[in-house]
Parts: C-alpha cells; structure tokens; sequence
C-alpha cells in the first residue's frame, strides 16, 4: 500500500463518527502493542486543522511516514470490520475471499457452498458485477469437480453467465451515456441553442438499444430511469422527467429496497422533487419532501457520511425551492440567518458545482426580500471565482442578476462598466441570447436619461412584452428558471415588491389546482 499524504490520515480520522473512533480504539488499537499509534492517532484527532508541520515527539521523523502510512491500512481494515454487517456487498465480497481460500485448499465441496450463499445474497440485492464473480469461481468448481452429472450445472451457470453480463453492459451502456451528459451539463447548463439540442441527443442515442423495460432488472430500471430524467431536464422537458422519476420513486415499494438502495432512493426523490418544482406542483411537491424527511427516521439503518451529506444538501436545496414556489422569501432570509453558522460550515463541503448553485439560489433568495446588497455578496462569490468554466449559465446569469441588484440600490455609476463587462462574457461563452439583449439594452438605455414615473413604467412594460414570449421558445425559455424577471417587472409596473406578485401567483396555481 502506498503511504498516503499527511492530510489523507487527517481526513480519514476526521471523517469517523464517534462509534467508529471507539471500535478503533477498543478493536484495533489495543491489540497493536505499539503505542506510537495511539499517540499518532489521538494527537491527529486533537488537531482542529490540518497543520502539515506538527511536530510527533514520540517518533523520529524518518520513521514518521510508515508510521502514518501503516495507521492509515489499519483504520480502513478496521472500519471494513465495522461495517461489515451493514453493507450486503462487504459480506458477499468476505463469502467470495472464503471461497477462494477454501478452493485453494482442494475444499470444492465447502467452496461451493460458500458460493451458493454469496450467489442468494447478490440475486438478493441485485448485484450483478459481484455476481458476475461469484460465477466465474462456480465455473472453476465445476472444472475441478467435472463428472457425468455435471451437463446440466454447466448450462445453468453458462445461461446465468450470459445473463448477468447483458445486464450489465446495460447499467454501463446508462451509466456511460449520463456520465458524458453530465459532464457537458456541468458546463453550459441547459441548452442555449440548436446545436447544444442536436449534441446531446446525439450523445443520448449514440449507446441505446432497443430495450423491453418490464424485462429490465431493478437495477438496470434504476439506471435507466436516472439517465432518462437527466436528459429530459437538459433539454427542459420537465413534464417527461417528471414522468421518469415517479416511475424512479415507485420502485422503492417496501423498506427493504429503501435500505439496501438509500442512495438511490435519495437520489429519486430528489429528482421527482426537482421535476415537481419546476411543473409548480406544491402540493404534490410537499408530501414528497414529507417523505423526504422521514428518511432520517426509517428504522436500523446506517448512515454514511455520504447519505449525511446527501440529506443535508438536498434538504435546504428543496427548502429554497418552495420557498421560491410560493414567494416566500422573508421566510427564507430568516431561516437563513437562523442556520447561517451550520451553512457556511457546510458548504465549504460541497462540491464546487453545488456550491455554485446553493450561492446562486441564496442571493436569489435576497433579492426576492429586495436585500439587494445582500445579494450581491452572493453572487459575488460566483463571479469572482476561478473556475468561470463550471456551469457558464450560472456565471451569465448571477452577472444579470448583479445588473439588477445594482439598478435596485442607484448605483448607476458602476452599471455602464458591468454591462459592458457581462457582455464581453456572454459573447465569450456564447450564452448572449435574445433575453439577455433585451435586458443589458434596457439597463443601458434606462440610465442615459431622466425619465418620469409614467415614462420608466412604459419602459418596463415595453421589456415584459419583448420578454414574455421568450417564455414559450426552447432555447430562450432556460432564462426564467434562473430568475422570475417578469414577476419583477411586474412589480415595478405595479409598485409592489415581487414577493407579493409572486405569492399571489403562487396562490391563484393553487386554488385552480385544487379537485
């Protein structure tokens, strides 16, 4: 094993929970006999920050690095060991390896009986790559152990064989095809133009196969079924996405699918969550969330890390989301500030891609309260940043919004600069579209001239009509995802804060939803 990097041991200690520092030290410390790894250990743990420089007094510094990189195999065993009655893969992995041992050792009969067991549990959890394992080893038991009676044990695995390798190159021929999606996702955002449109269908269509769902394993529905809902909602076909993901959601049946597949389950409802979102489907969107939240509360379960840190981010994510669904926005300022201490811990964690969107939707979240200056502190963290080539569309669109934000607070002096600023941006990347025209020549012309009450209501009726029918056209209509501009517009027109337009709108979705 090579030695890990000091911060890798200090991320791995720091990663454990308390019950796990406790199995360590009860299991694994107290039967090594060296007590510089428990000096090891207990100091790292101590640290509040990773110091590259901290001083171990009781080993020299040459036998520092094995050290370290020794502690660090020894917690990952350990913590295989913990985990191990909670994870099925671990346990028909551990069948798998006694196997092995017992097929090395001529014990043909014990070895297929280990095998026998790991094959129920993976048919059981519907793994087919440890499956796929389990049958290469049955292959090498009948091999050793080949008799007359053996022909029909052949066609069986060998039918079985052919099975689970269909299934899959299916999962992978999804999971492909997502991926490339993703990845050009998390770079334009969604379509801006026909060319994006024609690239990601053709990216989508250039693996898939004729496919007769209702044959197609649980698995492969899972897979199949993410990658459907990807693609709808790149190319903003939320009704079809929706219709995906309750298909996604309504396989998890019963509680033991739940907890065998927890990340997936989260992954589905946080998908059908986004479609109902988007469609303005509160009511059905709220018992999702209900539901949602129980998930914390579902009986004999473990939760990783990574189920955590799904749960919290989705959490605020679908908070934020109906509280733009019903205009409550000072709701949401306070509910910010009550959690702002955890957030800020939080989202140093994140992702750099959900980072930027959780930015993106707080100052969204500021300007709705008409805290513009606020807002501006959040978006500046988009615009400001590095990496301008993730998500293009939220650099172009935080810029808009900043636009907005300083028209709102007078600073006039400044917006001639940023207009020309965004523009220069937009072009860059490409993503200068109609909406975005309209909006930077209404700014500009906006502040050149002295304008009456009468006279700026005009101008902002004159922008609500070149942009309302932008509402309708495929590759104009991504722009009101980001930032309800004609709420806003609406707003100046009526001389009412956009919280209220937006309420009220929410409220008439409403009632007309209503059996």
């Amino acid at each position: 094993m090579s030695k890990p990097q000091s911060n890798e041991l200090y991320e791995l200690i720091k990663s454990m929970s308390s019950s796990e520092k406790r199995y360590f030290k009860l299991n694994s410390l107290a039967n090594i006999g060296d007590s510089k790894y428990a000096q090891l250990f207990n100091q790292v743990d101590q640290q509040s920050n990773f110091n590259p420089h901290e001083a171990y007094p009781f080993v020299s510094e040459g036998q520092l690095p094995n050290l370290k990189a020794n502690l660090y195999k020894k917690i990952l065993q350990t913590l295989r060991r913990f985990h191990l009655s909670s994870s099925i893969d671990a346990q028909i992995r551990e069948m798998i390896d006694y196997a092995q041992l017992l097929f090395n050792r001529s014990q043909y009969k014990q070895c297929a009986n280990q095998l026998k067991k790991a094959k129920a549990l993976a048919y059981k959890s519907d793994n087919p790559e440890l499956l796929l394992v389990v049958l290469k080893w049955q292959k090498n038991v009948v091999l050793q152990t080949a008799n007359g009676d053996s022909r029909k044990a052949v066609g069986e695995i060998i039918k079985e064989s052919s099975a689970t390798n269909k299934r899959i190159n299916n999962i992978n021929r999804f999971t492909s095809i997502q991926l490339e999606l993703n990845s050009l996702y998390q770079k334009i955002g969604f379509i801006r133009n026909a060319t994006d449109h024609e690239t990601v269908i053709r990216i989508f269509k250039s693996s898939m196969i004729d496919l007769d769902e209702p044959d197609l394993s649980l698995n492969e529905k899972f897979s199949l079924y993410s990658l459907y809902i990807n693609y709808y909602f790149f190319i903003q076909d939320f009704e079809k996405g929706y219709k995906y993901a309750k298909k996604w959601v309504s396989l998890f049946d019963n509680q033991i699918i739940i907890k065998t597949k927890l990340e997936t389950y989260i992954q589905a409802l946080n998908s059908l969550m986004i479609a109902q979102s988007r469609l303005g489907l509160y009511r059905e969107f709220s018992l999702s969330k209900r539901r949602f939240r129980k998930i914390r509360f579902i009986p004999n379960i473990t939760f990783t890390e990574n189920v955590h840190k799904k749960l919290f981010k989705y959490s605020y994510v679908h908070e934020f989301n109906g509280l733009f669904m019903r205009g409550h926005f000072t709701e949401g300022v306070r509910m910010l500030d009550r959690i702002k201490p955890q957030l800020e811990a939080y989202y140093n964690e994140l992702d750099a891609h959900s980072r930027l969107v959780m930015f993106y939707k707080i100052a969204c979240l500021y300007v709705g309260n008409n805290e513009y200056s606020e807002s501006l502190i959040w978006l500046n963290k988009i615009i400001n940043t590095e990496n301008i080539d993730l998500r293009e569309d939220v650099h172009g669109f935080a810029r808009i919004l900043s636009l907005i934000c300083h028209y709102e607070l007078g600073n006039q002096d400044v917006i001639d600069y940023y207009i020309r600023s965004t523009y220069r941006f937009l072009l860059k990347k490409k993503n200068l579209q109609l909406y975005q025209k309209y909006i930077l020549n209404f700014l500009r012309r906006l502040g050149s001239a002295r304008l009456s009450n009468e006279e700026m209501k005009a101008r902002f009726k004159l922008l609500r009509s070149q942009l309302l029918p932008l509402e309708t056209n495929p590759y104009e209509k991504r722009a009101f995802i980001y930032f309800d501009i004609i709420s806003w517009l609406e707003s100046k027109i009526d001389a009412r804060t956009v919280q209220a337009v937006i309420r009220e709108k929410a409220e008439k979705q409403l009632k007309r939803s209503l059996p």
